[in-house]
């Protein structure tokens, strides 16, 4: 029987606070591999791997692509890649973002449950919204291990909370405890993996390509009625509540609040441009009545004056049930 050997984490804001805290409880002959990803911008350079190096004793260095994956290191994903696990070695890959991001936690924990089954320790710590849960789902489903931040211990409760909702007997704790955790359950036994199915493969071949190319009859999960936000192509659901997530064709992968989170500002664009193209028809009206004016033509006048009053109450019915979308500082008329 082997051990596990693959530990990765996942967190968004306030998770490198939390990794500190993990990494500080493991040990320099730690006899597995650590794998982070943390939330960040595409163009942003990340300290992760030095501030992580100073937090413990494991050394931490930014993810080569090939590179073999070996016991007693971390790997911190570079910005705007995905970081994978490919039957032993690192990828980076610039396939479509997963969950508004890349890197994503939830296509690392896949990459991970898809070649390393029961030997992965999955972990998630603080952030918002739930990115991190399906594949922590995920994980679980192939026979791996899972822990989480208590929320009440996270800065942000979202992520921890998600992934608890849908793997309800992970193993919870302060972030200080759980690297005495991770280092316990690599040192116990696992079976054999078992073949993962074809959803999880392919979904894990189609982040590690940016030009993924599945024909309609393979693409994992069902068809649903929803669009993706990122590109507008339909959607397959993939797997059985309450672990379910979304797949675009193009391969932008969602998880339910995050998607929920993306359709609100998506929303809130429409209604936005709503009310700017009612108050521009308002102002066409008025110089279309000013015209008339200049004409004497009184009752053009009227008509174009009273065109403009209904689009502008039209347009003020959409501020009025959307507070929420008003402008800092705007108080209505």
């Amino acid at each position: 029987m082997a051990n596990r050997d693959l530990v990765v984490i996942g967190g968004s804001a306030g998770g490198l606070e939390a990794m500190c805290q993990v990494v500080a409880g493991l040990p320099a002959d730690l006899p597995a591999a650590v794998l982070v990803v943390l939330h960040m911008p595409a163009d942003a350079r990340s300290a992760a791997a030095e501030v992580l190096s100073r937090c413990g004793s494991l050394p931490a260095a930014p993810a080569r692509d090939g590179e073999p994956i070996e016991p007693g290191r971390i790997y911190v994903p570079v910005p705007d890649r995905h970081l994978l696990v490919h039957d032993g070695t690192i990828r980076l890959s610039r396939a479509p973002r997963q969950n508004r991001s890349r890197p994503a936690v939830d296509a690392l924990f896949r990459s991970a449950a898809r070649w390393y089954g029961p030997r992965t320790v999955g972990l998630v710590l603080s952030g918002s919204l739930d990115d991190g849960a399906a594949g922590l789902a995920a994980i679980v489903q192939m026979g791996g291990a899972a822990l989480v931040q208590d929320p009440a211990d996270a800065v942000y409760a979202g992520m921890p909370q998600a992934a608890l909702a849908i793997t309800p007997r992970a193993e919870s704790a302060a972030a200080w405890a759980l690297g005495a955790a991770v280092v316990r359950l690599v040192r116990e036994p696992v079976p054999a993996a078992e073949e993962p199915d074809h959803d999880l493969v392919t979904e894990v071949e189609m982040a590690m390509s940016e030009r993924p190319t599945v024909g309609a009859e393979s693409f994992p999960g069902r068809p649903v009625g929803i669009g993706c936000p990122d590109c507008g192509g339909g959607m397959h659901v993939l797997g059985a509540a309450p672990a379910i997530h979304y797949l675009c064709h193009i391969g932008h992968a969602w998880s339910p609040y995050t998607l929920l989170s993306a359709q609100h500002d998506k929303v809130e664009q429409a209604l936005w441009t709503a009310v700017s193209m009612l108050e521009e028809q308002a102002h066409v009206h008025r110089h279309l009545a000013e015209r008339a004016a200049a004409g004497a033509a009184g009752r053009t006048v009227r008509h174009q004056l009273d065109a403009a009053e209904e689009i502008l109450a039209a347009a003020s019915v959409i501020r009025k049930h959307f507070p929420e979308l008003l402008p800092e500082g705007y108080h209505g008329e």
